[in-house]
């Protein structure tokens, strides 16, 4: 360190020069102090004039430090050696998600700090939770995509442990994690798109294969999880983590109608260790209690002429998302579910300038996601369009589009990336 202050300081005085010496101060004349005229001085010896001559002469130069690249080089190698490992933790900590994406490769020791119980303690101080997007498209459903809308960003990666011989599907997500099922809805699989943890959960116990509702929570104390699939007959099993089994919690009450007639494409809602299913004939939210095993129902008319509703949540709060039609105008559309009077409210809507993209075209929505900010899919013969809502700021966003035009969003899902996640 000190040698490459004394080098800057070189630089700057072979650019500027040293400052001029002060000038010596000027005595006044005696005749100021005294009344008595100045005597008269005797001439000076020719050994004082070549004394003088000697003073007179301009100072020498400095004599230059020469430092070279390989010994500033080696000095950064010594401070870097010497850093201390909390203080790389707690940097690394406060970096971009996007950035381990690079980081990981740089050599084994960055690469092993992402598991340490520094590491970890540091991210759950400090890192906020902002919720990424992963989606998988109807022409290639064996890769995904992960929308980033802090950078607006899409990310590709690899799962390389999930089978390629069959199509899955990305149902449900919580604490970092994606559950996918098989096009079969025979087999779970847990992962971590950011680290490739991946398990492979045991086969459930149901004999008959049938589409299911699929929601998911986790504790975040322990990074624990359920997952909790449910069919439109009311049949339902929960997954425990933590035994590492499916089991049957009960049978649905007989005060709630079946069949549920449940929306299978749409996002189950997390919320206080709730799960909100949205059901139709008759229309209203059925929600399922995870530590207690305890049903309700509400049964809640749907807005009039809107339609494609989905459930979403902000803060503990239920909402629900769809479009409302109105001869050849469209309009996406935002309600709260009122505790007190238990009925859907408008809170937003999309602006005009998003609405008259729509004007005239019979536009389908789909939404991705469910918490605090979701992306709607807006599709039509003539349009494919991507909007991200933020609940809070009450946003719309255009996304651009992660493939080529053309090309349309089969399923997704909201997750918050988490590299301390552990399927």
């Amino acid at each position: 360190m000190f040698r490459q202050l004394i080098s800057q300081v070189q630089d700057l005085v072979d650019l500027h020069g040293f400052p001029p010496p002060p000038s010596p101060p000027v005595a006044p004349p005696s005749y100021f102090f005294h009344s008595q005229p100045p005597t008269t001085l005797p001439p000076p010896s020719p050994s004082q004039l070549h004394d003088d001559r000697k003073s007179k002469r301009a100072p020498k130069e400095p004599k230059r430090i020469e430092t070279c690249g390989s010994k500033s080089n080696e000095t950064m190698e010594e401070i870097w050696r010497y850093f201390p490992d909390d203080l790389y933790e707690v940097v690394i900590a406060r970096l971009p998600i996007a950035a381990f994406f690079r980081f990981r490769s740089v050599c084994r020791n960055w690469n092993s700090l992402l598991t340490s119980d520094g590491f970890t303690r540091q991210c759950s101080q400090f890192r906020p939770p902002q919720p990424w997007f992963y989606t998988i498209t109807h022409e290639n459903v064996n890769s995904g995509a992960m929308y980033d809308p802090v950078l607006r960003k899409w990310h590709h990666p690899i799962l390389p442990k999930i089978p390629t011989n069959t199509i899955f599907f990305p149902v449900a997500s919580a604490g970092g994690l994606l559950c996918f099922l098989d096009i079969g809805h025979r087999t779970f699989y847990v992962c971590n798109p950011l680290t490739s943890s991946f398990k492979e959960l045991p086969t459930r116990s149901a004999k008959v294969w049938q589409r299911v509702a699929v929601g998911m929570i986790s504790e975040k104390s322990s990074g624990a999880y359920k997952i909790m699939w449910l069919s439109s007959n009311g049949e339902y099993e929960v997954y425990n983590s933590r035994n590492d089994r499916w089991q049957r919690l009960g049978t649905m009450p007989e005060c709630i109608k079946l069949p549920l007639s449940l929306n299978l494409t749409l996002q189950v809602v997390a919320a206080d260790g709730w799960l909100y299913f949205l059901r139709s004939d008759p229309d209203g939210i059925v929600s399922f209690e995870m530590d207690s095993g305890v049903w309700k129902e509400y049964l809640i008319p749907f807005p009039p002429e809107s339609r494609d509703h989905a459930l979403a949540e902000c803060g503990g709060r239920i909402m629900m998302v769809g479009v409302v039609t109105k001869g050849p105008a469209s309009c996406v559309c935002v309600w709260e579910l009122q505790k007190m009077t238990v009925l859907w409210t408008e809170v937003d809507r999309m602006p005009n300038v998003l609405c008259l993209e729509l004007y005239g075209k019979h536009v389908k929505l789909s939404c991705l996601g469910n918490g605090g900010l979701v992306m709607f899919s807006l599709e039509s013969k003539m349009t494919n369009r991507l909007i991200t809502y933020d609940f809070l700021k009450k946003e719309w966003l255009k996304v651009n589009g992660c493939v080529r035009k053309g090309v349309r969003i089969a399923c997704g899902t909201a997750f918050h990336p988490s590299l301390t996640a552990i399927a």
